[in-house]
């Protein structure tokens, strides 16, 4: 009975501590400012899957000319993808269809973009994509921008 309470409170102890970790990784990204909720869906096809699959919730922070996005459930303390500001090419925006609803946030728009060849989307609020759109169009002057 004894080494059953104690497996338990081992377990409970390490769920607590995870959870724990969870949260401070998310507030130390969250430390520097910059950040929103984006949902990131990468190497899409050209015609968008509506199913929904292959979306990954995260945050994504603005850090001088690039953009960092880091999965929501990792531990891992480094981004994920790295965007730079040069290299994004946005071609459209639309709202999710379909399944797509169910696995992004309610009030989510979805922006298909490249990067450096690689077709991508990324989901989030209409407040975050203004934000988006702004930090793009206000490149340094000299370079490209390459917003539709």
């Amino acid at each position: 009975m004894v080494l059953a309470l104690t497996v338990c409170g081992i377990v409970v102890a390490l769920v607590v501590a995870g959870l724990f970790l969870f949260g401070l990784r998310r507030r130390l990204i969250q430390r520097s400012g910059g950040t929103f909720d984006c949902s990131l869906r990468w190497d899409v096809a050209e015609k968008p899957d509506a199913s929904g699959k292959g979306w990954s919730y995260g945050v994504a922070r603005y850090n001088g000319d690039r953009i960092e996005w880091y999965r929501v459930f990792s531990y891992a303390f480094r981004p994920r993808r790295t965007l730079e500001r040069a290299a994004i090419e946005v071609a459209g925006r639309r709202l999710p269809e379909g399944e797509e609803e169910l696995a992004l946030l309610s009030d989510a728009v979805v922006l298909a973009c490249t990067h450096r060849g690689t077709r991508l989307e990324l989901a989030m609020s209409e407040d975050a994509l203004t934000g988006f759109l702004a930090w793009l169009e206000a490149a340094p002057p000299g370079q490209r921008v390459n917003v539709a």
